[in-house]
């Protein structure tokens, strides 16, 4: 595609299985927007080789679309005062996996052994929690087509809000039932302070 020039193009052929895309996302430095809210293209995270999880999200689907998948998004919804997520569902031999950017210990890849993409989604659902144990994570959307945008996001120069406007319009689903959720058991001591590890510290 015009934008990327020869060696990145050949470098992104080299990346022809989801395990191989996982583990370019886990080398990129994370994105702490410490300049104000970014959401790159591709091509602009490829070349500043660091990622949020939205930013890596994209790169990773656009990636993947390259070897025959379909760029999918799922957002994994939070309650507020916890972050959101931004996953990329793929499909290998009839079962679900996910590429994941994160710069936390968990939320991480999920190995394409997933019947359906709820079960998916549930995977992400015991690691999500606030530093107090509480359980956070409350829904996950339907799957969202990049196919379905034009293929100037790919490289584009400007921030790419109106992706993330369409993922947050999409059908979104419950993971838990309002009569469960003040029933929800808090995370164990260690699993809270397992949590608290980062790949790459805030400056």
């Amino acid at each position: 595609m015009s934008g990327f020039i020869k060696k990145e193009l050949t470098f992104l052929k080299k990346l022809d299985t989801p395990a191989k895309v996982q583990d370019f996302l886990n080398g990129l430095k994370f994105n702490f927007e410490k300049n104000g809210e970014t959401l790159k293209s591709p091509l602009f995270t490829m070349r500043a080789r660091r990622a949020h999880c939205f930013e890596g999200a994209l790169f990773g689907a656009y990636a993947l679309s390259l070897h025959g998948f379909t760029p999918y998004l799922m957002h994994l919804k939070a309650i507020r005062g916890d972050y959101d997520h931004v996953i990329v569902p793929f499909k290998l031999g009839g079962f679900w996996g996910a590429l994941s950017k994160t710069n936390h210990a968990v939320l991480r890849y999920r190995e394409p052994i997933y019947k359906n993409i709820r079960e998916l989604a549930m995977s992400y659902f015991h690691e999500y929690f606030l530093n107090n144990g509480e359980k956070t994570l409350r829904q996950y959307s339907a799957l969202l087509n990049l196919n379905t945008f034009k293929n100037s996001w790919i490289i584009s120069q400007k921030d790419l809000w109106e992706i993330d406007k369409k993922l947050e319009k999409i059908k979104h689903f419950d993971i838990v039932t309002k009569n469960y959720i003040k029933r929800l058991r808090k995370a164990d001591k260690v699993e809270i302070k397992a949590g608290r590890i980062v790949e790459f510290k805030k400056y």
